[in-house]
């Protein structure tokens, strides 16, 4: 017994002096923003032999270069990214807002919802069960959500994000909902800024709750986070508006009604009007991120790229390989670089997270 404390004494010191990370559960939020890749040889999270990785370390060498030809100026260098399934895990078993949203109408027992934001949330959570989402849901479940939390103040509905952070992540061991990051896209996002990158976010995620989960994370500030937007009004307007009200003392800003929900074209046009340059890379991970790949590698001045990355791993993740195989094809096609999930990533959230055995409900 005495030799085997000394020996766990000698691990536990060995490891502390070495600086070896040693993962029991998620990588914690703190863990998370300790990651800082400042060249090629600091990616920890990478397979070695990974093509994508290899694909991206060769285009900054290139962009960053003053003697290439294919130089960028620091001021242009732009990256933009997709949020759920591409830096977060979106498949627990769904977007982080979206099951923020079902817990607020379904379960939050200080929440008494109207009964068309109830009907919507079902209608949600049945799609969500059934892998079929229809055309017209991405925008009904947007405005409903509005509705959910309207009128509650950006402090409440900051606590709210930040508790809703601390679930668990449904399907998954060891890993909280604001944990959910993937680990190998933040050295990227690292990686970007080391090389002067300014680097946005531009998701379909409400933008107030984004800027709440990223906060602490990734060190991207609230002016550069881009997503679902609903209006914002003073407490006591009263549906007055904003031409003929003025802010007053006693007013605190709360939240509105649905304004437009950023994917698709959406992305590009928020692009055009809250950057006002042309990216000269993205990443995202669905059909909703292929305008905003298109607009960064169409007609740019400079060398441009996209990358998507594939949900091909069921063994760690819970993957869909028909869904990764469609768009490996339109990657293929449109000449965007592919990351696999499986081949390029040794790890996603740290080796303490495993998947769980889901039952139907």
């Amino acid at each position: 017994m005495k030799n085997l404390r000394k020996l766990c004494s000698f691990i536990i010191a060995l490891t502390m002096t070495i600086g070896i990370t040693v993962y029991t559960q998620a990588a914690s939020r703190e863990e998370l923003s300790s990651i800082h890749v400042s060249q090629a040889g600091d990616f920890k999270y990478w397979t070695d032999n990974s093509p994508a990785k290899q694909i991206l370390v060769n285009y900054i060498k290139d962009i960053t270069n003053k003697k290439s030809p294919d130089f960028v100026p620091v001021q242009d260098r732009i990256a933009v990214f997709d949020l759920d399934g591409t830096l977060i895990c979106e498949t627990t078993p769904s977007y982080f807002e979206w099951m923020m949203y079902l817990h607020r109408v379904l379960d939050d027992p200080t929440y008494t919802p109207p009964a068309d934001v109830r009907t919507e949330a079902l209608a949600v959570k049945n799609a969500i069960k059934d892998g079929h989402m229809p055309p017209e849901m991405e925008r009904d479940e947007a405005i409903s959500q509005a509705k959910a939390f309207s009128n509650m103040t950006f402090p409440e509905y900051t606590k709210y994000v930040r508790d809703f952070m601390q679930t668990p992540a449904e399907g998954m061991i060891n890993l909280k909902r604001g944990e959910s990051f993937y680990m190998p896209m933040v050295e990227v996002v690292s990686y970007l800024q080391s090389n002067d990158f300014t680097v946005y976010i531009v998701s379909g995620t409400d933008r107030p709750a984004l800027r709440v989960l990223v906060d602490g994370v990734l060190k991207i500030t609230p002016n550069n986070i881009i997503g679902t937007d609903t209006a914002i009004l003073a407490s006591h307007q009263n549906g007055k508006d904003g031409l003929d009200y003025v802010y007053s003392k006693d007013d605190q800003l709360v939240r509105g009604d649905f304004i437009l929900k950023n994917v698709k074209m959406n992305k590009v046009s928020n692009i055009a009007r809250e950057i006002g340059k042309q990216p000269i890379l993205a990443f995202g991970n669905s059909s909703g991120d292929f305008s905003m790949y298109q607009y960064t590698i169409t007609n740019n001045k400079y060398k441009s790229a996209a990358f998507t990355l594939l949900c091909d791993d069921t063994s760690r993740e819970f993957g869909n390989q028909q869904k990764a195989d469609a768009m490996a094809k339109s990657a293929k096609d449109n000449g965007w670089t592919v990351i696999s999930m499986k081949n390029d990533f040794k790890t996603i959230y740290g080796p303490g997270v495993k998947k769980a055995v889901i039952t139907n409900k």
